[in-house]
């Protein structure tokens, strides 16, 4: 009996050996955000004339509460930017990531960068980053040259611990308009 059971257990090493062996292809290595092309870095000059923009609110949980204790889950987040215009292109001015207490934590841009048509950018807030707390939130500001469609501006966040998945969508509140757009009063035949 002790024969087949070194036997089998011979045989259950060699199988296992074989699965770890060179055969199993090598892992992929952590892939590295690449430079959209549908977003560019602009100046906004003295010949820039804003028709249209909008200041938006988003809030952020880079973590919740749960259980009768209270315990705090923590969450990543990643606002999302999309330019609705089928045609046109928009301008995000600046992207501000603020805690519960409104301390400025991180400004993510450095200067404006245009967003094309139909295009969408996105910033991240690490799970690690616990700074930002229950209050945290972004205020994104934007702007274009054209009338054109707001941008849907949204928050996804999403964290695991302990075989529990946790996922919710914050979607942005406009806070303050720019509305500049004067339509042509010129009259065609005249």
């Amino acid at each position: 009996m002790k024969l087949y059971l070194l036997f089998y257990s011979a045989i259950a090493v060699t199988v296992l050996t074989s699965c770890t062996s060179s055969k199993i292809p090598p892992q992929p290595q952590a892939e590295t955000r690449q430079a959209n092309p549908s977003q560019k870095v602009v100046t906004l000059g003295q010949n820039f004339q804003t028709v249209i923009g909008q200041t938006i609110y988003v809030p952020i949980y880079s973590y919740i509460y749960h259980g009768d204790d209270q315990r705090i889950f923590h969450l990543a987040a990643t606002l999302s930017i999309r330019n609705t215009d089928l045609t046109k292109p928009i301008v995000i001015t600046s992207v501000r990531y603020y805690d519960s207490n409104g301390k400025l934590l991180k400004q993510y841009l450095e200067r404006p960068i245009q967003i094309a048509a139909l295009a969408s950018t996105d910033f991240v807030v690490e799970r690690d980053e616990q700074g930002g707390g229950s209050g945290a939130k972004f205020i994104v500001e934007w702007v274009a040259q054209t009338k054109v469609f707001e941008p849907v501006v949204e928050a996804v966040m999403i964290g695991t611990d302990f075989q529990q998945g946790i996922s919710l969508i914050s979607p942005g509140r406009v806070i303050k308009s720019q509305n500049n757009y004067k339509p042509s009063t010129s009259k065609q035949g005249s």
